[in-house]
């Protein structure tokens, strides 16, 4: 499970294996639901139980954020993590990281949004006994014609990276670098028009990997390499059955390259679970698990993982 991955580095035990990251091991409340401070729980036990799980994040409009983990079973099951965490209104958001203070006494979330024209890094306390805080920095401003915005995280090997992509109008995908506290603007990559929804299947040394839609309802990979001027490698996975979905979540599963992605389509409040194999074109598998019994009230979907964990989906 990928929340144990990071209680283990910290307490000096190390990653878990892929095996183990597959399963959904996240500690429950006691009264059986999952919760937001429950991703903090370390243990040092590998999970048992074959089906994968994603974690799920939905930044509502009216300022507040929902949290649910999510079973590939049939049927589908879902674990909400009760209370929604107070939050600011977004019109767009990237992944949740999961991280620790060197003590490993603070445990929090960070990631950035948009808020108008605005770029904000968010940072989440999780108290040990009280509701999870949100505090905000606005990082940056000229943002009002990005409709998307998805991170990267390379940090389980050398060369480490850290980009933020934004979908702009103009057809263009921008990449930044982000350096510390700041951001290094790396140019526009043309060809993107008419692109829609994205997320970070993989990410590599070398390159990361986008997984995107269409207005027209395709689904593509950007293989994109880390090498300035480099242009990315397109993959037309599907042509068609993409099209309600403004949100797509990835969390990897099992130990061949393999991923949850969960399509939610804001109109209707509703997502849907897809098993989808290591992405290679046309030749990709997936297994569609139905609809997810849950609302999504946010103005998008966002992973829930943590600052340790590596996408590997392509």
């Amino acid at each position: 499970m990928k929340l144990q991955r990071l209680a283990l580095s910290l307490a000096g035990v190390g990653l878990i294996s892929a095996v183990a990251a597959s399963a959904p091991a996240t500690a429950a409340t006691p009264d059986g639901t999952h919760s937001w401070a429950a991703k903090t729980a370390p243990t040092t036990k590998a999970a048992t139980v074959d089906a994968c799980l994603t974690s799920i994040a939905s930044p509502s409009a009216a300022g507040m954020v929902d949290g649910v983990d999510v079973e590939a079973s049939r049927p589908v099951k879902v674990y909400p993590y009760g209370d929604p965490i107070k939050f600011v209104g977004t019109r767009a958001n990237a992944t949740w990281y999961l991280a620790a203070n060197a003590a490993a006494t603070q445990f929090y979330f960070y990631g950035l949004m948009l808020q108008g024209g605005n770029l904000y890094r968010h940072t989440t306390y999780i108290p040990d006994s009280k509701p999870p805080v949100a505090t905000f920095k606005k990082v940056g401003s000229g943002w009002t014609s990005f409709k998307s915005i998805a991170t990267s995280n390379y940090s389980v090997g050398l060369p480490r990276h850290a980009y933020l992509y934004g979908l702009n109008t103009n057809g263009s995908l921008y990449r930044y670098s982000m350096v510390g506290a700041g951001f290094k603007a790396l140019g526009p990559i043309p060809g993107f028009r008419g692109f829609k929804a994205m997320t970070v299947l993989s990410e590599n040394a070398t390159y990361d990997t986008l997984l995107m839609t269409t207005n027209a309802g395709a689904l593509w990979t950007a293989h994109i390499p880390v090498a300035a001027g480099a242009k990315p490698v397109m993959k037309l996975i599907r042509s068609s059955g993409w099209s309600a979905y403004e949100s797509l979540v990835v969390y990897g599963c099992g130990t061949r390259g393999g991923s949850l992605v969960v399509g939610v389509d804001r109109d209707t409040k509703s997502g849907y679970l897809y098993g989808m194999s290591k992405a290679n074109g046309s030749k990709t598998a997936f297994l569609s698990y139905g609809k997810v019994p849950a609302t999504f009230n946010g103005v998008d979907a966002v992973s829930i993982t943590t600052h340790y964990d590596q996408l590997v989906g392509e």
